[in-house]
């Protein structure tokens, strides 16, 4: 490339990176979040979603920084990249590097030296993916850390407690995996059922637990209910309510 079209490139992504600066300058959106409808086709839809850290429009790649960075890239080249938004991982950062870490650089955005926003999922996932080195029950998942052995217990509220400690723009609720298969047998209706109903009533838990903690970004819910369209739209009813 020319020194020429660098340049170009260069004014060009400045432009860009103003556009979404701009569009997020001012008041913090209502709620953690407002979102724009851009335009559609058919079913598909073309949005912009502003959050405390700025502006992500829709749809987007979302680069996976687990353990509070993207591997092998720095967050200027994610920029450069045009990223506006990081996944970062609630369950390993809790483990390692660890709260008390994180809280102490003010959030997880210093952490990673990304100003941009982030969306950190609930835990969730990882901790039924341990299998036999973990027990779920109604309170939440007592489960033997990966790392050292040592003995752990997440449950929406927990998961709300570290999500606010990471400051993350996008929380996730804590919600249950439903596997579709264990053993090799298909999950059934009526299991697949218990389990959608056990993570509604794990999402209000959620939401109940993000509101006492003041939490000014936005809580996003979980459509559950496996293979079965029903559950999902029971499960997606209820959230919406």
């Amino acid at each position: 490339m020319t020194d020429g079209h660098q340049n170009n490139a260069r004014a060009e992504h400045g432009a860009y990176l103003g556009r979404l600066v701009g569009q997020a300058a001012g008041e913090r959106p209502q709620n953690g979040l407002d979102f724009e409808l851009l335009g559609t086709d058919g079913l598909a839809r073309r949005g912009r979603v502003t959050l405390n850290h700025g502006v992500v429009e829709t749809p987007i790649f979302m680069p996976v920084g687990t353990y509070g960075t993207v591997k092998a890239t720095q967050p200027r080249e994610l920029e450069e990249m045009r990223a506006q938004i990081i996944l970062g991982n609630t369950f390993h950062l809790w483990l390692r590097p660890g709260l008390e870490t994180i809280e102490a650089h003010g959030g997880l955005h210093r952490f990673m030296g990304w100003n941009r926003p982030i969306l950190t999922d609930s835990g969730g996932f990882q901790v039924f993916s341990l299998g036999d080195l973990r027990k779920i029950s109604e309170d939440g998942v007592r489960f033997a850390s990966p790392v050292n052995g040592d003995k752990l217990f997440l449950s929406p509220e927990v998961s709300m407690q570290i999500q606010k400690v990471l400051n993350s723009d996008i929380v996730m609720q804590f919600d249950e995996c439903t596997p579709y298969a264990t053993n090799g047998v298909p999950t059934t209706h009526t299991e697949a059922a218990d389990s959608m109903r056990m993570s509604m009533r794990w999402a209000q838990r959620s939401i109940d637990e993000f509101n006492r903690l003041s939490n000014p970004n936005a809580l996003f819910g979980i459509v559950q209910g496996g293979m079965f369209e029903d559950l999902r739209d029971e499960s997606l009813a209820g959230l919406s309510q």
